[in-house]
């Protein structure tokens, strides 16, 4: 990406994290300590602090913070996650002015040509999957969606299953000028067998007959309605399920007949044009969040190896999620037990 574009994409990145956290001030900024969420003052200074330890800094703890102590304060991978509650962090105020102060430097740096600009687009994956999380955690406590918030979740006729012939597919990204993450790379040969998939995910509907038959209801429903941030909804029966775990998914598709597509598999479907594969809801697949052959760590050696083995792939992109994440190649991984995210499934004929 040239320095113009990524000038661009980043004011855009961050107008989008302002709306959605910088009204958070107050009995907010922290909320409750909870093992799926972050306070949100936390976060928003880890932001800023990771966008100067790579772009400012080039990853070295050798070369200062602007903001003393900042590494002991915001490093997320030696930072333990209970702790952050009782941090002595900067007041809320002054943490936004921290972050918006390294921005304006990193913006500097884009326009006068001293930028890296791997780890320039690196800081704007990483601010644009942090303002994705500030939402599942106004979803998760109740917050008020964010202004201007469009949840569109383009529901879909029911139609028969998509059918794929199998054969040698090529999963991954190839190397060329798109941004890519470690866990992408790189594109190898898989051989898959003949498979059937829906052509839409799971919806509202089929899953209610699943909770009525002693199936687990989403944490978000009650009495025949649905909590989307701070408001309660008539459940859209169209509309796919979300928030359901991928222990939850498993049982759906046990209870149906059928099974959770590998990522090889949703992907090759995404690639054939499938609807409703990106930007709607994350996708739990069956598989098993692990290195792809070769597989050689990215300077950021916490984003994915300490992972592996443990995390199940999700696939597609939410309607938070922002275009450089909604990409068919994109790896998402979370804990099996995670519920909170904007996530559902499609399922494949057993």
């Amino acid at each position: 990406m040239e320095p113009a574009e990524l000038i661009r994409d980043l004011r855009a990145a961050r107008e989008r994290t302002r709306r959605v956290v910088d009204d958070l001030a107050g009995s907010r900024e922290l909320g409750p300590k909870l093992a799926i969420v972050n306070p949100p003052r936390w976060e928003v200074g880890h932001v800023g602090w990771f966008q100067e330890f790579w772009c400012l800094r080039q990853g070295s703890e050798a070369r200062p913070s602007i903001l003393p102590n900042a590494d002991a304060l915001y490093n997320s991978a030696t930072v333990p996650h209970d702790s952050r509650w009782t941090l002595p962090l900067p007041s809320f105020g002054e943490t936004l002015a921290y972050r918006d102060e390294i921005f304006k430097r990193v913006i500097n740096q884009l326009e006068s040509g001293a930028a890296d600009l791997y780890f320039a687009e690196l800081a704007l994956r990483h601010e644009e999957m942090h303002a994705e999380a500030f939402h599942y955690t106004r979803q998760t406590l109740g917050y008020a969606a964010p202004a201007g918030m469009d949840v569109s979740l383009n529901p879909l006729p029911p139609g028969p299953d998509f059918e794929a012939p199998g054969g040698l597919y090529r999963l991954g990204s190839a190397p060329g000028d798109e941004f890519v993450f470690d866990n992408e790379k790189w594109s190898h040969p898989v051989v898959l067998e003949p498979f059937r998939i829906a052509r839409r995910c799971v919806t509202n509907a089929e899953y209610r007959k699943f909770v009525e038959a002693g199936g687990k209801a989403p944490g978000h429903w009650k009495d025949g309605k649905l909590r989307r941030f701070d408001r309660w909804i008539p459940i859209p029966p169209d509309e796919p399920v979300m928030h359901v775990s991928w222990h939850e998914a498993q049982a759906y598709c046990a209870w149906a007949g059928r099974r959770l597509p590998a990522e090889a598999e949703w992907e090759y479907a995404a690639q054939a044009g499938v609807e409703g594969m990106l930007g709607t809801i994350w996708q739990w697949t069956a598989s098993t969040f692990l290195p792809y052959p070769g597989f050689v760590r990215d300077p950021y050696k916490e984003y994915s190896e300490p992972w592996f083995g443990t995390h199940k792939v999700l696939r597609g992109g939410s309607f938070a999620t922002p275009k450089g994440e909604a990409r068919v190649h994109f790896r998402n991984f979370y804990t099996p037990e995670r519920a909170d995210i904007f996530a559902g499934f499609r399922t494949c004929a057993a």
